[in-house]
């Protein structure tokens, strides 16, 4: 499997783009969200699907889609938006597994799509139902982990990479390995992800972040108990509110959590380490079972159509896959 890749510092190149073009968005502050709340019109399905559901039923990650857009979808289709959230792959997962969920949408990062697509949890999209394909950037399409886009459209993308503040920091960690330092003793916040936080430590025993070999991950079983006694806490939910709140130092997140993290401290900066970053790629998914893919497939092209969708480089500013995006937020956003 090769969805979640060990990358080097050849990816800053792209993340700086990204972070760019979330800066020209601009992060606004309480009072200027209100404003601009007051000023802001759904804009128009384009195009507008029919929909006969009068609710749709979301999995998803959590903190990750704008209120204004469900706001938006709510008001212009006049459909309920039920929204459940999870912080791990591996919870929802099971949730699936079990049965009897009754959602209409999830968010797979990538190395779970396979698995979910062989245990036929997972429906064949219709393509003529997702005119909001033409807006994706191709570099996002068609990976190994779905040829064809057949089961997914991509969401969202970022690395897991170190966070740490440099201001209460005698010494900045450098690489994965600097993180089981002794003085970093109760320290670390750490993602709430066994396949990330299994995967970097791979990454400082030299292995590949991908391995199935027994012997290689028996080795950093072993090396993770080491890495205990350094963490204070494992969050997947908001990861950044220990760092602003000063209660760790340091530890490892996503792209996005840094960013806004770095929004409230300045100090909090986001490092890339030596052994190399780990990307990954979060996807909308259709469940087997899905009971209103009416309104799942309206959700999602209106959710995504570049009138709203660049409000995720607003609020929650991770790599956006979409081109059209990116296009109308340098021309409509420039703030």
């Amino acid at each position: 499997m090769v969805s979640v890749k060990q990358v080097k510092f050849s990816v800053l190149a792209v993340l700086v783009a990204a972070l760019l073009v979330a800066a020209c968005a601009g992060v606004p502050t309480g009072t200027e969200q209100a404003a601009d709340a007051a000023e802001f019109v759904c804009p128009e399905p384009n195009p507008r699907l029919e929909v006969t559901s009068t609710e749709v039923n979301l999995f998803v990650w959590t903190e990750y889609i704008p209120q204004d857009a469900i706001d938006c979808f709510e008001e212009v289709y006049g459909v309920t938006v039920n929204r459940d959230e999870y912080s791990s792959n591996e919870e929802m997962y099971a949730k699936l597994s079990a049965g009897g969920s009754n959602y209409d949408l999830v968010q797979p990062t990538d190395y779970i799509v396979s698995l979910m697509i062989r245990q036929g949890l997972l429906q064949k999209l219709d393509k003529s139902q997702l005119p909001v394909l033409e807006t994706l950037d191709p570099n996002y399409l068609d990976l190994p982990f779905d040829p064809g886009n057949e089961y997914t459209i991509p969401y969202q993308a970022g690395t897991d990479s170190i966070v740490a503040n440099m201001d209460t920091l005698e010494n900045v960690p450098a690489s994965w390995a600097d993180l089981w330092n002794p003085d970093y003793a109760g320290r670390l916040v750490m993602l709430d992800d066994p396949r990330v936080v299994i995967g970097l430590t791979l990454l400082t025993l030299g292995y590949d972040v991908n391995t199935t070999d027994p012997a290689e991950l028996a080795e950093a079983q072993a090396k993770l108990a080491e890495l205990v006694p350094n963490v204070k806490l494992f969050d997947s939910d908001s990861p950044k509110s220990a760092l602003i709140a000063g209660d760790v130092d340091l530890g490892m997140t996503w792209t996005g959590e840094a960013f806004l993290a770095q929004q409230e401290v300045p100090a909090i900066q986001f490092v890339y380490p030596t052994e190399g970053a780990i990307l990954w790629q979060d996807n909308y998914a259709m469940p087997v079972d899905a009971p209103h893919p009416d309104a799942a497939y309206a959700w999602i092209n209106y959710s995504m159509q570049p009138e709203l969708f660049w409000m995720m480089l607003r609020d929650f500013p991770y790599t956006n896959p979409s081109a059209g995006t990116l296009e109308y937020a340098r021309a409509n956003q420039p703030e």
